[in-house]
């Protein structure tokens, strides 16, 4: 099995942490974002979507990180908890992986490219206005995570964990990383995240999360003419 990964990315991140925790062999194939990999030739051999993560198995090529994780805990049955058979619970698992897509993942991901890509693009910092208005929408998104699909459970889908929180940790870090502490104040989701910590293990969660460590570096070898590629998308999501 290949696995076609950057872990500057949240869903790469949660495909990569899952693989490991089930010990599924893999071959790790870096596609480096922030050098435009995803629009080489060979990369568009693999996948005409150009994104990651991309998981190809034999002569069976797969897309979208929930449909790879489904595809992983079906295929290499670990711990019921993961993707639980039970009817009630597994739904719960599903709800909040149907729910990020629109929610969680983008509003992160958003404060991340005003605080790193606008000002590579823009020369400038980003606009306070365009800032409070993510960082708006990510609270939003935040204070459901922990009171609507948390509540008072331990983990989403109940007293174990499962793919939910694996996918949930890694779009709360990409803001966190970058200097937006969405855990102070909240002793709930403090607890939440060293529960999935703790259950992930400290060495894989450090190892899938280096990334984010030196960001400025990943964002001082972006290739000028890449983002002149790049800028019209972003200038969508920067309005």
């Amino acid at each position: 099995m290949e696995l076609y990964l950057d872990l500057l990315s949240q869903p790469c991140r949660s495909v990569f942490m899952f693989a490991k925790l089930l010990k599924i062999p893999f071959e790790f194939k870096l596609v480096d974002l922030s050098a435009g990999h995803q629009y080489s030739e060979e990369f568009g051999k693999t996948s005409m979507i150009r994104k990651v993560p991309v998981m190809k198995d034999g002569n069976f090529v797969l897309t979208e990180s929930v449909a790879i994780l489904q595809y992983l805990v079906q295929k290499h049955p670990g711990p019921d908890h993961w993707y639980p058979a039970d009817l009630q619970r597994r739904a719960r698992v599903n709800e909040y992986l149907s729910w990020q897509h629109t929610n969680l993942r983008p509003h992160g991901s958003k404060v991340f490219l005003l605080k790193h890509f606008y000002p590579l693009m823009m020369d400038a910092e980003a606009p306070p206005e365009k800032m409070d208005a993510a960082m708006e929408d990510l609270t939003k998104s935040v204070e459901l995570l922990e009171s609507f699909f948390l509540q008072n459970r331990p983990f989403i889908a109940g007293d174990q964990i499962s793919v939910a929180d694996l996918v949930a940790i890694v779009e709360i870090m990409q803001p966190v990383r970058s200097g937006v502490d969405m855990f102070e104040g909240r002793p709930k989701l403090s607890a939440w995240r060293d529960a999935v910590k703790k259950e992930v293990g400290e060495k894989l969660f450090a190892e899938a999360h280096d990334a984010l460590q030196d960001i400025g570096g990943s964002m001082a070898k972006v290739d000028k003419a890449y983002l002149a590629l790049l800028k019209p998308h972003f200038m969508k999501v920067f309005a």
